[in-house]
């Protein structure tokens, strides 16, 4: 089971990046298992509480203990998976490097688009589709919770056939679907790929908090999306997507004037907490930005496959 390698060291003078993001540690047994949050001050999108608690399980949900001993659970059968902790942001320079060596043949170049609830995931989906769908052979898989409405979305507005699109259902826990325990993803990406020979495979994460990222063995290149919306702080408030991501896309900026939210503060945080790390700004869904995101994705396919964009 993979782990990306997190930095414990702090980054930024006079920012705190030291407290724990998620340690999300379980005690199971036969009927019910444990987890205990540390308390800490970052915005979420999705129903983690952080307060210890303890749950009982249905019939749907199992546990049990790993042969590296860690504890691992499964909601509705998907996913099994532990909760690992995440002490720092970590460093964009310092980042998993893409796989060495990878068959693209097996499965195409695959991009990872995370970030939070209602950032614009979906509809970058479906601007990328859109952009590259003419020249280049595509297929996409959508995580949610407990719906297939990203996947669906993506059907009724045409970025693809319908049968190059596949919609995950991941259960409570979407973070482990693109981390711990990415077979969920691995398996109708690889059939997409082998059914439609493609040259890029998009993947959206589920909506999840900062603390979410890709596996490389997953994803070679990851995409992480936030927005305004949620003001200027976002940037400066870290996390692994936002640190260590290839690419960050603040997006929504014309909703900055609304909320109070200063571009130059977010570009200035976003410099300092990517060491220098690509960002765009962008308008995703009046096509602002688009086209530059679509240059930095083929220029990490182009370095990956050692193919010419068409």
């Amino acid at each position: 089971m993979y782990s990306p390698h997190f930095s414990l060291n702090t980054h930024g003078e006079g920012l705190s990046h030291s407290k724990t993001f998620a340690d999300c540690s379980q005690m199971a047994s036969n009927d019910h298992h444990v987890h205990d949050h540390h308390h800490h001050d970052h915005d979420h999108d999705h129903d983690h509480h952080h307060h210890h608690h303890d749950h009982d399980h249905d019939k749907s949900t199992t546990s049990w203990v790993g042969a590296d001993g860690r504890v691992y659970h499964s909601h509705d059968g998907l996913a099994p998976h532990s909760h690992e902790p995440i002490y720092s942001p970590g460093f964009f320079s310092r980042r998993a490097p893409p796989l060495g060596n990878r068959d693209f043949n097996e499965r195409a170049f695959t991009v990872g688009i995370g970030g939070p609830v209602g950032t614009g995931k979906t509809a970058l989906m479906l601007a990328l589709c859109k952009f590259l769908r003419d020249k280049y052979s595509l297929a996409a898989v959508t995580n949610d919770i407990f719906t297939k409405e990203d996947g669906e979305f993506l059907v009724k507005h045409g970025a693809l056939p319908e049968e190059r699109i596949r919609a995950v259902e991941t259960g409570g826990c979407p973070h482990a679907a693109i981390r711990e325990d990415i077979s969920i993803n691995l398996g109708p990406l690889e059939e997409l790929s082998n059914l439609y020979k493609t040259d890029i495979l998009l993947c959206e994460s589920g909506g999840d908090n900062l603390a979410a990222n890709f596996s490389r063995e997953l994803a070679d290149y990851i995409i992480y999306i936030i927005d305004v919306s949620g003001g200027d702080k976002i940037p400066r408030k870290g996390g692994p997507g936002i640190t260590q991501a290839d690419l960050l896309v603040i997006n929504k900026t014309d909703l900055a004037p609304a909320v109070g939210a200063d571009l130059g503060v977010m570009e200035r945080d976003a410099l300092r907490m990517r060491d220098g790390g690509p960002f765009v700004f962008a308008q995703v869904k009046h096509g602002h930005g688009v086209e530059d995101i679509v240059n930095h994705i083929l220029q990490a396919w182009e370095a990956a496959t050692g193919k010419k964009r068409k």
